[in-house]
């Protein structure tokens, strides 16, 4: 079954069970994919659709860190839900080591040897981990293999 009909029924779902607070964040889900459908001009592919829950699960990330910069607690706790069911629809994050292998790997294969090759190897490791690993994990294993 697509990404996208699991998110379509997970919605009816949270509609039949009257639970509100999932049901808000899934339509947030299908507002940001149908404007990506929009968009690209045609129906989104479970890697388009990837991308999009991405993006959706990033910006929650990043809100809790700033409500928790700004001691906006209540927010903190609302956004922490709306991640924890983003969350749901996102593909297994590799851990540590096995983005620090993969990094290293793409290291030995584009031949790279010191920092001034840090852009060539993120553009080579940022599609085999895309949605997988956060960027700023990857940013930081490259940064330390390559000084």
């Amino acid at each position: 079954m697509s990404l996208v009909q699991t998110i379509t029924d997970d919605m009816k779902t949270a509609m039949k069970a009257r639970d509100k607070d999932t049901l808000s964040v899934i339509r947030m889900i299908k507002a940001a994919l149908m404007n990506e459908k929009v968009k690209v001009n045609h129906e989104l592919s479970d890697e388009e659709a990837q991308t999009v829950i991405a993006r959706e699960y990033k910006q929650r990330k990043e809100s809790i860190e700033e409500f928790k910069k700004g001691n906006r607690d209540d927010l903190v706790k609302g956004t922490e839900a709306e991640l924890k069911i983003v969350g749901k629809y996102m593909p297994q994050q590799l851990s540590k080591e096995e983005i620090e292998k993969i990094v290293a790997d793409t290291i030995a294969s584009v031949g790279a040897s010191s920092t001034s090759d840090f852009g060539k190897v993120m553009g080579a490791v940022m599609p085999k981990v895309k949605g997988k690993a956060d960027g700023k994990l990857v940013n930081q294993a490259v940064k330390s293999q390559l000084s």
